[in-house]
């Protein structure tokens, strides 16, 4: 089950491959500041998961006039995601929980990705300034997207 709306977000600090190496990004940064979208996506380079993050890197615009942050996060190693956004033009920020504490904190664990090893379930959170949870959702199976329509709605409130 995915952590429940109302919640307090766990806070993290998780890597992100940056033309000038690997960097930091912790969560409760945003707090007080701006909104925040997780994406959780199943792995790099599956179909799904690129569609996914492609679709979203071309409304991020819109995700910026709500004040959103935008970070997609994997268990893949930030070199797999560095490459995969680059062979794609993924513009979100994407991070690597390759030690799963994170999807194992917000809930989203898929026990078996195409039956070779424990991934993130593709699932969706907002969190507000108050790092509070606002939008919380898991999409019954990783081959279904989150509904963006209603992840913005909760952004705009």
């Amino acid at each position: 089950m995915p952590l429940a709306v109302g919640s307090t977000a766990p806070d993290f600090t998780l890597k992100t491959k940056t033309a000038e190496g690997p960097k930091d990004v912790k969560l409760s940064d945003n707090f007080g500041q701006r909104q925040t979208v997780l994406l959780f996506f199943p792995a790099a380079f599956t179909g799904n998961c690129t569609l996914e993050m492609c679709d979203q890197t071309n409304g991020l615009a819109e995700y910026e006039k709500l004040g959103a942050t935008v970070y997609g996060i994997s268990v893949d190693s930030p070199f797999a995601q560095e490459a995969w956004a680059k062979q794609n033009k993924i513009g979100i920020t994407l991070l690597s929980d390759l030690n799963k504490t994170v999807i194992k904190a917000y809930g989203v664990v898929l026990p078996t990705l195409a039956g070779m090893y424990e991934s993130a379930a593709r699932a969706a959170f907002v969190i507000g300034t108050d790092g509070v949870v606002k939008y919380a959702e898991q999409t019954p199976t990783p081959k279904e997207l989150p509904n963006f329509a209603a992840l913005k709605a909760a952004l705009a409130k």
